[in-house]
């Protein structure tokens, strides 16, 4: 079994990996409910879905008629202004043919004139707390990449008591001392005030050195069973944060059986051994502060 823990105060019992719909993106409905089955053998009751991943809201949608209550319901607003965010709420709701979305997140908010905007009097805030209070949201959250997303999500919290996090965390990552001291502060922040904090990039190896003829995510993913179960088990080892899988969908098997080993008392990797999968692989950071900052 995957363990299950507190979502920030939301009051919802989450599976510790929660499933990235990103994976499906352009899949094909057929592909898409053989994914679903894997998510109910697993257990996972938790779904993560963005308006701007393609196809992935229509095909979360319909799933929903009949396992709307298996799962906790997460999407994503890329919009700072006040129309744009209500519009892009209720295009969700359409497409995933649901009357109310259990978390509503402002996705990728780093940069400085989109944070103004959104917690301005016109922001899109406004939006997703009207609609907080009409019913449409139970809770509101906020997202990043890159490495100002720690400290962005500290500002952010300052302004307005999200109920949830997401920023992405992994060994490489967390071998920068300004990453690790921001995501640290940020941790403890969350930790006070009960906020759920979920984590991205497990799974990834580096940026594309060349482009592939075909990819199923925007960087190249750590393929390689053992070494992503070790970087899988390695971010669970950390109490009290989720872990959002992959969009790479044929990477989800080895991510549930790691996060199944977790729960068993499987060793831990060191730094010794995570610092041997990343020569072996060659292994990168996919974010450098002002230098690759961006997707």
């Amino acid at each position: 079994m995957i363990e299950r823990i507190p979502f920030g105060r939301t009051g919802h019992q989450s599976t510790r990996i929660i499933f990235g719909a990103a994976a499906l993106y352009a899949m094909k409905p057929e592909r898409a409910a053989g994914v679903l089955k894997q998510l109910i053998d697993a257990g996972i009751n938790h779904i993560d879905v963005a308006a701007s991943y393609g196809d992935a809201e229509l095909r979360v949608g319909e799933w929903m008629g009949a396992h709307r209550s298996r799962f906790f319901l997460a999407t994503k607003a890329g919009e700072r202004d006040y129309d744009g965010v209500k519009a892009s709420l209720e295009r969700s709701l359409a497409r995933l043919r649901v009357e109310q979305i259990d978390l509503l997140q402002f996705h990728n908010l780093v940069d400085e004139d989109g944070w103004e905007q959104l917690f301005g009097e016109a922001g899109g805030l406004r939006a997703a707390r009207e609609a907080r209070e009409a019913g449409l949201v139970r809770h509101i959250g906020v997202t990043g990449h890159g490495t100002y997303a720690p400290s962005m999500h500290q500002r952010s919290l300052e302004r307005f008591d999200f109920d949830s996090v997401l920023l992405p965390y992994n060994f490489t990552m967390m071998e920068s001392a300004q990453y690790a001291a921001d995501f640290e502060a940020l941790a403890e922040l969350c930790t006070d005030r009960q906020v759920a904090v979920q984590t991205i990039k497990s799974a990834a190896r580096r940026r594309f050195k060349q482009q592939p003829s075909r990819r199923f995510s925007w960087y190249e993913p750590l393929a390689d069973r053992d070494a992503l179960a070790r970087s899988v088990r390695w971010v669970l080892s950390r109490p009290g944060i989720f872990l959002n899988t992959t969009s790479d969908a044929r990477l989800l098997p080895i991510i549930v059986d790691a996060a199944r080993q977790s729960g068993t008392g499987a060793d831990v990797p060191d730094g010794t051994q995570m610092r041997h999968d990343v020569q072996r692989w060659d292994i990168e950071p996919l974010f450098v502060r002002d230098v690759a900052d961006g997707v």
